[in-house]
């Protein structure tokens, strides 16, 4: 590479550049052990102000809320790990049973006849449960609060637009009326 710039040595590269730029003293900090860099770290850290600690403008998603810890315990279990449904029961009878019992679950504490656990993300499952809303009502507008996540939004739009259905924002400050 240095032969096709016409130069002999990297010196001879950046020779225009005076020496006291080219190779500065670095001011480093003497050597610490493990322990003392997670300290001096966690020091830096702390004069940062966390997420939760005032008014957050972030959107999409990103907010301050809870997580319960079961929900952690629950994801580290086998049957969680992945949103693929299985297809050969007598390898996957764990999942399946527990699939079964959430979709019960939900069906029974919604009052509903049925339930869907089959989903790979969240707005898959808003976008599927707006095409069945719209099956069941037999309408064909939809309407969307502008404050959702503008990946949902997009997800809405592509399954809207290939059945044919319109899709509307409503303002957040604005209470839609049946009319619009």
């Amino acid at each position: 590479m240095l032969a096709k710039l016409g130069v002999n040595t990297i010196d001879e590269l950046f020779a225009d550049i005076p020496d006291e730029f080219r190779n500065p003293p670095l001011a480093l900090p003497s050597p610490m052990a493990e322990l003392e860099v997670q300290q001096e770290l966690s020091s830096l850290a702390s004069k940062n102000r966390a997420l939760g600690s005032g008014p957050s403008f972030l959107g999409a998603g990103s907010y301050n809320h809870f997580i319960p810890a079961i929900v952690k315990a629950l994801m580290t279990r086998g049957e969680f790990l992945t949103a693929y449904t299985p297809y050969q029961a007598e390898a996957s009878q764990g999942t399946l049973q527990v699939i079964y019992e959430f979709q019960t679950l939900i069906s029974n504490l919604y009052g509903m006849e049925v339930a869907n656990a089959g989903m790979y993300d969240g707005a898959t499952s808003l976008a599927e449960g707006v095409l069945m809303a719209c099956r069941v009502t037999r309408r064909s507008h939809v309407a969307v609060a502008d404050t959702l996540s503008p990946y949902y939004r997009q997800v809405i739009e592509a399954y809207c637009q290939a059945q044919g259905l319109e899709l509307y924002t409503v303002s957040s400050g604005q209470a839609p009326s049946l009319d619009q």
